[in-house]
This record gives C-alpha cells, sequence and structure tokens, in this order.
C-alpha cells in the first residue's frame, strides 16, 4: 500500500514583487476557459525569453494555487510539440570541460562568470519544476502544488542573480554554460521516480554542499550583496530537495521498493555523477536525507576517493 501522501510543502515568506495579473497560456482568447495548471506550466516552458518565463512563472503560482483541484489537469493527455525546453539563443551550451574556468572572483569579470553559472543554474532549474508539473500527468494534488512552489522560487533566485549581473556590466547568456541538468531531465522523462531521485535529489542537492564555499568566497571578496542572495538560494533549496525526497520516498513505498538500494540502482542505470565530498551534512539532513541514506552517499564518496588517488 502508499505511504501516506506527503503534504505540499508551506510556501516561503510572502513577496510583494511577485504581482501580475493571474497567468493565462499564450494565445488563450479573453472569456475563454483557462488552461489547465498541467498545460499552463508546458506553455511557460516552451517559452524561449528567460526573463519572461521567470515572470510568467511567478504569475502562474499566485494564479494555480488558487485553483480547484479538477483544473490543475491531473490525467489530462497533453502533447509538447515543441522543443524542450524554450531558452534563449545566448549562452551557448558547451560540453561541461568546454565551459570556461573561472578568473579570480575578487575581479568584476571573475564575479559575473560566477554569477552567470548560477544564473545559469537557476534557469534550468525553473524548467525542470515545470517539466515536472506538466510531464508527469497522474501524481496526487499536492506534487502539482509542490512543483509550482518550486518553480516559482526558482524564478525568483533567477531574477535576483540576473539583476546583481546586471551590476556588474554583464547579463544572462553572456557566458558559455553547459546543459547536464537538462540532459538528466531527458533522461528519466519516462519515469517520475527516476526523475525525483536523479534530479532534485541528486543534481540539485550538490548546490546544498556547493553553496557555503561560494558565499565564503564572494564575502570575502566583498561582494556582499551576492552572499545574501545565497543565503536566500541554499534557504530555498533545502526546501526543493526536501520535496524531491519526500516524492521518491513515497514512490518507493507505492512501488514497494527499498529508497537505498533503488536509489543506488538508478544512480548506475542513469549514470548519474558520482557526487564528492565534503558534504553538508546538516543541510542534507533538513532536507530530509536520513543517515542510512547519508552513510551510502559517503561509502560512495569513499570508494571514489580511493579509485582517483591510486
Amino acid at each position: 500500500m502508499p505511504a501516506n501522501l506527503p503534504h505540499a510543502a508551506s510556501p516561503g515568506a510572502p513577496d510583494p514583487d511577485r504581482g501580475g495579473m493571474p497567468f493565462a497560456a499564450p494565445g488563450s482568447l479573453s472569456g475563454a476557459a483557462v488552461p489547465s495548471l498541467r498545460r499552463q506550466a508546458l506553455a511557460i516552458l516552451c517559452l524561449s525569453d528567460a526573463h519572461e518565463k521567470a515572470a510568467a512563472t511567478r504569475r502562474m503560482r499566485l494564479a494555480g494555487e488558487a485553483m480547484a483541484p479538477e483544473a490543475l489537469g491531473i490525467g489530462e493527455a497533453i502533447s509538447d510539440e515543441l522543443p524542450l525546453p524554450g531558452r534563449p539563443p545566448l549562452p551557448e551550451l558547451v560540453a561541461p570541460q568546454r565551459v570556461e574556468r573561472r578568473r579570480s572572483i575578487h575581479t568584476p569579470a571573475g564575479r559575473s562568470a560566477l554569477i552567470h553559472a548560477l544564473a545559469h543554474i537557476e534557469f534550468n532549474a525553473i524548467n525542470l519544476a515545470l517539466d515536472a508539473i506538466w510531464r508527469f500527468d497522474a501524481m496526487p494534488v499536492a506534487f502539482y502544488l509542490d512543483w509550482l512552489r518550486v518553480a516559482d522560487e526558482e524564478a525568483l533566485h533567477f531574477s535576483l542573480l540576473a539583476q546583481h549581473l546586471a551590476t556588474l556590466g554583464a547579463r544572462y547568456g553572456d557566458f558559455p554554460a553547459h546543459n547536464s541538468l537538462w540532459e538528466m531531465a531527458d533522461k528519466t522523462a519516462g519515469d517520475v521516480l527516476a526523475r525525483m531521485a536523479l534530479v532534485p535529489r541528486t543534481l540539485e542537492a550538490r548546490g546544498l554542499d556547493a553553496s557555503p564555499p561560494v558565499r565564503a568566497k564572494l564575502a570575502a571578496a566583498g561582494d556582499h550583496e551576492a552572499a545574501a542572495i545565497i543565503d536566500i538560494i541554499l534557504r530555498d533549496e533545502v526546501g526543493h530537495v526536501a520535496i524531491g525526497n519526500r516524492w521518491y520516498r513515497w514512490l518507493c513505498a507505492s512501488r514497494g521498493m527499498d529508497p537505498v538500494t533503488t536509489y543506488a540502482e538508478l544512480a548506475a542505470r542513469y549514470q548519474a555523477p558520482r557526487l564528492r565530498p565534503p558534504f553538508n551534512l546538516a543541510a542534507r539532513r533538513a532536507a530530509g536525507f536520513d543517515e542510512d541514506e547519508l552513510a551510502w552517499l559517503e561509502g560512495q564518496a569513499s570508494q571514489l576517493y580511493s579509485v582517483t588517488t591510486t
């Protein structure tokens, strides 16, 4: 039998800057029926302008949380006819090893490169949350409300970073970037269990480990505004990874699978990247990783370390 259904995560602090009218999918006519939440998510995912996508995502949360459950589009058959995700012509997407090595963050150019890399992660995170809403059609109501919250907060993160990037004389698209996050989304498009295992609780959870040292470097360089943005991102990302953990465990329970062994199998099958220490264990515990999972993670890291040092 399925485990008890997770509750939708409580929203973060209200943000007076979201504003705007409730979102209606591009091309909808005045007086026409409002598309389901899942159709709206797909329509926004198709948008190519990063700033338009972020703004539309933030408006969609306001409209979506007011929708009756039957308006979410659960069980509705939806096909994607456009290449996904919509993205601007820049940044140029290159292999991870071709991404330019970051310069010293003690210079505006070096900080711009770092902030741009973070903005690109957050832009991809918007796409990932929107994709989870529209793609998986038979999940409980709370699943869609959870990912609606995630999409909104990722859009806020992108907007904050893009605004700060402008103060450094740069803009999103100025530096090459890689596409690893979305490549894993493509690999796991056919199985919501694999998606929950390998995107929020693997790739996005790496941000829990990376954020403290990045914040420390920015603060040491005197960029206290950027450091404050990292504080917001880390606070919210703990909740996002927790959402991935809850639904991963709920799906494992529904299918009669052990979470730890199933994760190991999925990571091997989909060739997920091996995670490297140091791990932010406090943040990972706050995000719902249990001690068995953390022990497995550290054991894998130890094996990787022993292989790379022999």
